[in-house]
């Protein structure tokens, strides 16, 4: 099967080209600034992690962070960018970075606010050096206050060779709306900005995406597959896993069976990473590279085979047919699976553990059938007509800092 291309991201990635071209080339006195936005599974991370692929010349510092999605704590961003990192030789003080980093061994007596956020902009020069570098902020809508704060001034530092990168959801669906949508202003503040806003893909690049892996697509079957993924990259991924091997017929949606509705993709990507900062595990081999589809920023794993439609005695919208009985925590697991959320990120949309999350997904792939979280997730969508609205950023936002 022929891998799939960035489809319909051309133009994104040769604008991010030249930011980085205005970094190397020593054409500007602050940061270059990049701010992609839009929603769960239009591909903002793989964006991202397609144009630092392709800079010429290759970036000499990555500084690559994002939101912790279970109990967020100031300078998540930073401390995501010092992980793994060897700090001893940084000519900082120990207890600041000890702070910064979120060690387990970091002082009880802490730094004045604007003392640390002093020291942030510090490490990060620090890290950077003589650049070029690019700074990478993942789901900047789930960050905390600090880190915002950092990044807002990292936007406007004097003397810092760097191209920073901002992958974000609307501010309004962020965890701190107001705060995030002044640092989006401030960031679309800079000088030159590339501001850019991903959507879904039209019916003429899902043509583009299955004429790459079937020979002549019809018609037909083009507008189909758009209307079952609503143009969602994400969901378009999933589908073409979901068939791998079969006949382009397989794609077509029987008599009977639910459609993605077009204004909500169902199967929108948890939050994706730069490759260098966050591995993904799939399932099972996929039936398209996931890094090269215009799509999630998690590559998916094999999906149930197509399944029959709900029986007419199913309450219309409902998520289970009757021969599937649920609990309503287990409902609003099995909801966050729908939008793509990890076991943390449902954690903390519920407002409980990891593991109680754990034991209800395990519940949930026994009472359906299913082999793995994905399977539940498409098996759900494909119970009902269209899915209800859940505003899963509203969840999160009132969860953020969810007790122990």
């Amino acid at each position: 099967m022929l891998p799939v291309s960035m489809v319909g991201r051309a133009g994104e990635l040769a604008e991010l080209d030249r930011a980085w071209s205005s970094v190397v080339l020593g054409r500007r006195r602050s940061p270059a600034v990049a701010v992609v936005t839009g929603g769960p599974g239009v591909g903002k991370s793989l964006l991202v992690a397609a144009a630092l692929d392709g800079f010429t010349p290759r970036p000499e510092v990555v500084l690559s962070g994002a939101a912790r999605v279970h109990s967020p704590a100031p300078y998540d961003w930073l401390a995501a960018v010092l992980s793994g990192r060897d700090t001893t030789r940084l000519d900082l003080p120990a207890d600041a970075l000890a702070w910064l980093a979120q060690q387990p061994t970091a002082p009880r007596e802490r730094y004045a606010p604007g003392t640390l956020l002093r020291l942030a902009v510090r490490t990060v020069r620090v890290l950077v050096g003589a650049g070029p570098a690019v700074l990478v902020v993942e789901d900047l809508h789930a960050l905390d206050p600090a880190s915002l704060n950092l990044i807002g001034e990292l936007a406007t530092a004097d003397g810092l060779p760097a191209l920073l990168v901002v992958a974000t959801r609307p501010a309004a669906r962020a965890v701190s709306p107001e705060l995030a949508g002044r640092t989006l202003a401030r960031l679309c503040g800079v000088r030159g900005v590339v501001r850019q806003h991903l959507g879904p893909l039209r019916p003429a690049e899902v043509a583009e995406v299955l004429t790459q892996v079937y020979a002549d697509p019809r018609p037909e079957l083009v507008h189909e597959v758009w209307r079952r993924t609503a143009g969602n990259p994400y969901a378009l991924t999933e589908l073409l896993a979901a068939h791998a091997g079969e006949d382009p017929d397989a794609l077509l949606a029987p008599a009977g069976s639910p459609v993605l509705p077009e204004s909500d993709p169902a199967l929108p990507a948890s939050r994706p990473a730069v490759p260098a900062s966050r591995p993904a595990v799939p399932a099972s081999r996929p039936a398209v590279p996931a890094s090269r589809v215009a799509g999630p920023e998690s590559p998916p794993g094999r999906l149930a085979r197509r399944r029959a439609a709900p029986e007419s005695g199913s309450a219309p919208g409902s998520a289970v047919p009757p021969s599937v009985c649920l609990t309503g925590r287990e409902s609003e697991v099995l909801d966050c699976l729908v939008a793509g959320m990890s076991n943390k990120q449902v954690a903390r949309a519920l407002g409980i553990s990891v593991r109680t999350v754990t034991v209800h997904v395990s519940n949930l792939l026994r009472k359906t059938g299913t082999a793995s979280r994905t399977e539940v997730a498409l098996w759900a969508v494909r119970q009902r007509p269209a899915l209800p609205h859940v505003d899963h950023e509203a969840v999160a936002q009132a969860s953020a800092y969810p007790s122990q």
